[in-house]
């Protein structure tokens, strides 16, 4: 197809302001399903998606529409709008040319997009504001066209209104996208390159990739070269998603589709290769790739039968591939045997990870709490990432302990500017600014540590704005605190499954909560049982776990006391006896009661 007559774009918004129920009416009006067959979240294929009423994975199609008596292709990213799942929008704009930025008209301007918008313009996309749910008793479209004015820019005669649940305004739409946004670059005469910016696996036909022809033309029956893993290729089929898959024979400059080359081994593709010809991988240059995203999330995932090891570690491989901000590396533990250390991008991301592992691999799993990523700088001038206290360093060796800290973004209306605030100060935030979208509502933004808000933060959000706040963060680095590892030890020995890292003005209160959790679950012994938490070689929290005593006392009746002394006497010498060489057990469910978040509703708390 004439490039002049492809158009690529994708949808960017806040998480729930319908971007996918736009993408349905988009896929009537160009008639690629009819009314009969569509079904809410056409797009979104995974049952996980459907239950959440939410986008984990960007979708491409491929759409034809006849406009004045010519028809165009109009190749259609519908994009997740959570935070979690932003590298997923990052990597859609390398294929497009522009975005539509959608907002509803009753929330208004919301963090995510404030930070969408800007991924769009960094990318240089041609950017077209839309207002949906237009049709809303509670829609206030001019003052949102204020909000986006006020925030971007925007001029307000230029946004679009449209209703995604009733279709009006949608025709209106696809001709302002055929109009505004500019049509692809490249010939269809150079030579190949194609850039790849997302794979699945299929269980029978293996790894299927989708890619944006930049220049040249890529057909059956070609060999192709993967230039970063420098594997070799032939194209048993191509096509596009037409929303199913669609074989035809090539794709040329400017189109977005798939090919499927019969790979097994999951390590020949990596997301943001080049893909060129075999016969001119030699002279034809790698494409910019994708900025490889930072997980700054991490937890343990382990086998509940030791025996799926295997099992597990080829179900994270298919699921890395086709998420590819999701990390791991095998890893082992006293306490739960032999696992994975798995990297995230934040609480929402790991937990969908987990639900599509059982269900995906029909695997039981344990997950570990999560914690951050820390680094600490050595005397000899070192950096050392730490994702769990026992990579660290001795003490001694210790410079300086860092800590990641992001810039925290929350919009919320102005009447609760206080108690916001004083949340941020709670969690060691340091203020930045402030800024008035409109009257009624104000963006907040704060330097916060992230072990600070991995937690709970978002959900104290909601209860303090009455469900109206929202939030969104930046990694911007590391900066050095006053941390420390803080020790559990049973019984004198450390385990160092259970030791942890935290600000040192909080570990005292956070070691007891733990050794509180670890007396409930560990049975009562012979002997006394010490249970505590130290920083190095200093103290901080006790419990204590008493012994069961038999009354060794009882057949004495009346006699001299002394009697009695003697027999008492004897039991504790033995229980010395006993302490000295026998060992405290601690259960399974003890290590999940800190490692994991079971328990009662007091043992969720975050601190």
């Amino acid at each position: 197809m004439d490039p002049a007559h492809i158009r690529n774009f994708n949808i960017i918004a806040h998480i729930d302001h319908g971007k996918s129920t736009l993408a349905d009416r988009i896929l009537v009006a160009c008639g690629a399903l009819t009314k009969r067959e569509i079904k809410e979240q056409t797009l979104d294929s995974m049952d996980l998606e459907r239950e959440r009423g939410i986008t984990i994975k960007a979708k491409a199609v491929a759409l034809d529409y006849d406009l004045d008596g010519v028809t165009y292709r109009l190749n259609l990213i519908d994009t997740p709008g959570h935070v979690d799942f932003s590298y997923e929008v990052s990597r859609s704009m390398f294929a497009c040319e522009g975005a539509l930025l959608l907002v509803d008209a009753a929330q208004g301007v919301q963090a995510q997009t404030v930070a969408n918008a800007y991924l769009a313009i960094e990318a240089d996309l041609e950017v077209l504001p839309v207002l949906n749910k237009v049709d809303l008793q509670t829609a206030r479209p001019d003052e949102v066209k204020e909000e986006l004015e006020t925030t971007f820019g925007t001029d307000p005669e230029s946004v679009m209104l449209v209703s995604a649940k009733t279709g009006a305004g949608v025709p209106e739409l696809l001709r302002a996208i055929i109009d505004k946004i500019p049509a692809p670059t490249g010939s269809a005469d150079a030579p190949l390159q194609a850039l790849i910016f997302d794979s699945v696996y299929d269980t029978y036909r293996g790894v299927i990739v989708y890619i944006r022809v930049m220049d040249g033309t890529v057909a059956k029956g070609d060999k192709v070269r993967f230039h970063g893993t420098e594997t070799t290729h032939d194209v048993l089929e191509i096509g596009t998603m037409r929303p199913k898959m669609t074989p035809k024979e090539s794709l040329s400059a400017g189109e977005t589709g798939y090919i499927w080359c019969n790979i097994k081994d999951l390590h020949e593709v990596r997301i943001g290769d080049t893909v060129v010809h075999e016969r001119m991988a030699d002279t034809v240059t790698a494409l910019e790739g994708y900025h490889e995203p930072k997980t700054m999330v991490h937890c343990g995932i382990y086998p509940v039968n030791n025996g799926d090891f295997d099992s597990l570690r080829k179900a994270l491989e298919k699921l890395s591939l086709n998420d590819a901000s999701f990390t791991f590396h095998p890893e082992s533990s006293e306490a739960l045997g032999f696992g994975f250390r798995c990297g995230f991008l934040g609480l929402l991301h790991m937990e969908i990870v987990q639900e599509r592992l059982e269900r995906e691999s029909g695997l039981d799993i344990i997950q570990t709490a999560p914690n951050v990523t820390y680094q600490v700088l050595t005397g000899d001038g070192r950096v050392i990432d730490v994702e769990r206290p026992s990579d660290l360093p001795d003490p001694s060796e210790i410079d300086e302990f860092r800590e990641p800290m992001v810039t925290l973004s929350i919009l919320a209306p102005a009447s609760c500017i206080g108690v916001v605030m004083q949340m941020c100060l709670d969690r060691r935030g340091t203020y930045t600014r402030t800024e008035y979208l409109s009257k009624e509502r104000v963006l907040l933004v704060y330097s916060v540590p992230m072990a600070e808000i991995l937690y709970d933060f978002y959900d104290l959000l909601k209860s303090a704005t009455r469900g109206f706040g929202s939030m969104d963060y930046d990694v911007t680095g590391f900066q050095a605190g006053n941390l420390v590892r803080v020790r559990i030890m049973v019984a004198s020995e450390d385990v160092d499954a259970l030791s942890f890292i935290c600000h040192r003005d909080e570990a005292s209160k956070r070691g007891r909560e733990i050794l509180q959790r670890l007396r409930k679950k560990i049975r009562r012994h012979l002997f006394v049982v010490a249970l505590q938490a130290a920083i190095g070689g200093k103290i901080i929290a006790r419990e204590t776990i008493s012994a069961m005593r038999k009354n060794v006392t009882s057949k004495c009746y009346g006699g001299d006391i002394s009697r009695k002394r003697k027999l008492l006497e004897k039991q504790k010498k033995g229980k010395r006896r006993m302490k000295a060489v026998g060992g405290v057990e601690i259960p399974q469910d003890a290590f999940l009661s800190v490692l994991g978040e079971v328990g009662d509703d007091k043992d969720k708390k975050r601190r």
